[in-house]
């Protein structure tokens, strides 16, 4: 079973950037989309960026698209993202998240994805 955990979070003011990892135990077709969630309190988990792990394509929402990166390396078995000029609105505990390729593309439906790690928190103050 293909395990992830994450790492990074913290506590940031508005404007600021930080840098969430996740290891991911190795790679294979069961890990092959990876994406990173994040779910505020009371709210759904959402996703919010993805990326082919084969091919190296990515998918971002229109909430983070321009202001997050989500990368790899595969060398270190590693995914990446760097969250800039973050707002409150990021707030969330975010998630990394391993699945096979269910759709012709990654992308972040959660019900696609099969390996979650424990979550990591990020705080955004005004």
């Amino acid at each position: 079973e293909v395990q992830v955990e994450e790492s990074g979070g913290g506590s940031v003011q508005a404007g600021g950037s930080l840098r969430l990892s996740c290891v991911v135990s190795y790679y294979t077709y069961a890990s092959r989309c990876m994406a990173w969630f994040r779910q505020a309190p009371g709210a759904e988990r959402e996703g919010i960026a993805a990326i082919d792990t084969s091919g190296g394509d990515t998918f971002y929402v229109d909430s983070v698209k321009g202001r997050f990166t989500i990368s790899q390396d595969n060398a270190e078995k590693t995914l990446y993202l760097q969250m800039n000029s973050l707002i409150p609105d990021d707030t969330a505990m975010y998630y990394c998240a391993a699945g096979p390729p269910i759709r012709q593309e990654c992308g972040v439906q959660r019900y696609d994805y099969f390996s979650w790690g424990q979550g990591t928190q990020v705080t955004v103050s005004s």
